[in-house]
């Protein structure tokens, strides 16, 4: 009886192994479609990516703008220095707290 079982089971595994090989997964027409779908998608992003590179390119030249005003106002900056030396110089003549 047990041989008979697994004579009747290994058909009925060889029958749904063939059958399984044969199936498709899909057909033409819905692949197309994805096909045509994901190439639409790929045109919106390209088209994206473009206008953000142009407004890439409007912040990079805003941004050098505002770096050359930062560095003539740095330049037009006086010095510290020597009254920092003045005030040091007072301390200790004339004992500032401590």
């Amino acid at each position: 009886m047990k041989k008979l079982w697994k004579i009747i089971l290994g058909a009925v595994a060889l029958i749904a192994g063939i059958f399984v090989l044969t199936a498709k997964t899909g057909n033409k027409k819905q692949f197309k479609k994805d096909l045509k779908d994901n190439k639409k998608k790929l045109k919106d992003v390209k088209t994206e990516a473009k206008q953000l590179e142009k407004e890439k390119k409007v912040i990079n030249e805003k941004i050098a703008k505002t770096d050359d005003k930062i560095k003539k106002t740095k330049s037009k900056v006086n010095s510290t220095k020597s009254a920092k030396k003045t005030v040091s110089d007072f301390k200790k003549k004339y004992g500032g707290k401590k």
